[in-house]
């Protein structure tokens, strides 16, 4: 059913002349099931892990059946895993760097009501100047404000692909040339100021 599913998602975002709102809102639908999925994975490691626990009060004798359950936890599902993982990763590049133009096509109100920006937020986030899809849904987590009621923690599907998307890039980057996220103008650093020019008499 849910691999139908996003089959039948993928068809209407590659049909010709989809609008970059139906492709934003397939690519959240997308990603929002491949979270699902994964949740329903780590759900199911866990119990597995549960048993494990429980014959903790046994040590030393059942310290052979702990890692045998604990492998066993480790393996469950492992393939499709990493096949998720691995395709969540490659809508978070693409958001990231909003390969498909979605910020600039659709417009900041637009683009702030299909991520569910919080009315509130949304004006500081225009006054910030933030009009970039990554800004939005990761670097700021807007995605779902308006649902979360300034609950600190993000579960976005978008913030998710992104926040993945991300770690890979941490992981397989040289630690050399990974940029300082602190330096100014970087997302976690201070802001620039602003450039002033003399305007012509």
């Amino acid at each position: 059913m849910t691999t139908s599913l996003i089959t039948r998602l993928c068809n209407v975002a590659m049909k010709p002349g989809t609008s970059m709102s139906t492709s934003l809102i397939t690519t959240r639908r997308i990603c929002r099931i491949f979270v699902q999925r994964l949740d329903s994975i780590l759900a199911e490691r866990r119990a597995i892990r549960r048993e494990a626990g429980k014959l903790r009060h046994y040590l030393p004798f059942t310290t052979a059946k702990i890692y045998e359950i604990q492998q066993r936890a480790t393996e469950h599902r492992r393939t499709e895993w990493e096949d998720v993982r691995t395709v969540l990763a490659a809508f978070g590049r693409s958001l990231v760097r909003d390969t498909e133009g979605l910020a600039n096509g659709l417009g900041f109100d637009r683009l702030c009501d299909l991520l569910a920006v919080n009315i509130v937020e949304r004006e500081t986030a225009r006054k910030d100047g933030l009009a970039d899809l990554a800004d939005l849904v990761f670097a700021y987590a807007l995605e779902e404000s308006a649902t979360r009621r300034g609950q600190a923690c993000n579960d976005g599907p978008l913030f998710n692909a992104c926040q993945l998307a991300t770690a890979n890039f941490l992981k397989e980057c040289p630690a050399h040339l990974l940029p300082d996220p602190f330096a100014p103008g970087a997302p976690f650093g201070p802001k620039l100021p602003p450039t002033l020019s003399i305007v012509g008499k």
